[in-house]
């Protein structure tokens, strides 16, 4: 159960930095005069795409990385 705690804890680690970087970077964002919406548009449009694109590997990456911490976890 230590183990499943662990990793939980981790994953909440995670999310919580993701959140607070991706928080920042709407701020960043949102302080730049000198962009349009257009250009927020477009970025977002690009970064969808690519999501969409690489949707697969993406998963693939994930699962591997959980799938190492799981077995790694074991060693501590």
């Amino acid at each position: 159960m230590n183990k499943l705690n662990r990793i939980k804890n981790f994953a909440v680690t995670i999310t919580r930095k993701v959140k607070q970087k991706m928080y920042y970077g709407i701020q960043m964002l949102k302080d730049n005069s000198g962009m349009s919406v257009i250009e927020l548009l477009l970025i977002l449009v690009v970064l969808i795409a690519l999501i969409m694109i690489f949707k697969d590997q993406l998963t693939e990456l994930v699962k591997s990385i959980f799938d190492k911490i799981t077995s790694e976890s074991g060693k501590i």
